[in-house]
């Protein structure tokens, strides 16, 4: 038995069933992609803001109003963070769209895993595996991952 075992989410965790984590695809679609488009407006001015701290210890008002536009790019970005976990899944990845379902497996804690770009939800792995223990979840065992 893996080492997550032992390891439970918070009691106000959403637990889905592979049926529920597809059927809130559509929404979880929309919602990464705008943290994917949020996620990349931010890169340029925060290379900008760098350089220009490293360049000059006194970087002034250039500076702050970088940091300005940081703060209102970042706030953006949490904010979709923060609506795709009112839906009960997770972000682990910005750049590759990563999103993982806590699930319950032979009664223990997992995590369905889905990537931008994939058709459904088809990957699964323990809470400790991370997208290199990704394993494919074959059609047989769908109804093994349980909500409760």
């Amino acid at each position: 038995m893996s080492s997550s075992a032992g390891v439970w989410p918070a009691a106000s965790t959403r637990f889905f069933t592979w049926e529920e984590a597809n059927r809130t695809l559509p929404l979880v679609r929309r919602i990464v992609d705008d943290i994917r488009s949020a996620h990349e407006a931010l890169q340029a001015p925060l290379e900008r803001f760098r350089r220009l701290v490293e360049s000059s210890r006194e970087a002034g008002a250039e500076a702050r109003a970088l940091r300005a536009e940081l703060d209102q790019r970042a706030q953006r970005l949490n904010g979709f963070v923060d609506e795709l976990a009112e839906v009960g899944c997770h972000v682990k990845g910005f750049d590759e769209g990563l999103v993982d379902f806590y699930s319950l497996r032979d009664g223990r804690p997992v995590l369905l895993c889905w990537r931008a770009g994939e058709p459904e939800v088809g990957h699964w792995h323990d809470i400790d595996a991370g997208f290199a223990g990704r394993r494919p979840i074959p059609i047989d065992e769908r109804d093994a991952f349980r909500n409760a």
